[in-house]
């Protein structure tokens, strides 16, 4: 039997590949009520999406298409999110092309011992013509492995 090593973490400055997001009027409105919003602005046939919307990305994507932090799922915190937007919000009917990038790696000591791993990865969001329409900035963190030590 022959076993294969875990994958490695990508580095810095690795892109995955482009995926599309269809923005869609349910999706918005099954997002809004989830957050207990009744906002009009999250209904109707002119729908906005809401500001944390694009975290929905990740189910269009493709498998093989997002970037590989390698970090044990098992010790995976997701420590912080952002989301920039250079215009109006995505409205129902848009498609976005979504791609990711890590922009940053780090490491520090852990509390209880060991070493905490950082991965910063930034996604874009474009329109069809390419214009960046929003992007969104995730820390991923990877939590010392139980009783290791400094």
């Amino acid at each position: 039997m022959t076993t294969s090593a875990p994958p490695q973490p990508s580095p810095v400055g690795t892109t995955g590949q482009p995926w599309e997001m269809v923005i869609e009027q349910g999706k918005i409105r099954e997002f809004a009520a989830a957050m207990q919003s009744d906002n009009p602005a999250y209904q109707g046939p002119d729908a906005i999406i809401p500001p944390t919307f694009l975290v929905n990305a990740a189910q269009w994507a493709p498998a093989g298409v997002r970037i590989n932090v390698g970090f044990d799922r098992k010790r995976l915190l997701h420590g912080e999110q952002e989301y920039t937007f250079t215009g109006p919000p995505p409205k129902v009917g848009d498609v976005l092309v979504a791609q990711e990038r890590i922009v940053d790696r780090y490491e520090k000591p852990g509390k209880r011992g060991g070493q905490m791993r950082f991965a910063v990865v930034v996604t874009d969001y474009r329109n069809r013509a390419g214009d960046l329409v929003a992007q969104a900035k995730a820390t991923f963190i990877e939590r010392a492995a139980r009783g290791a030590t400094q």
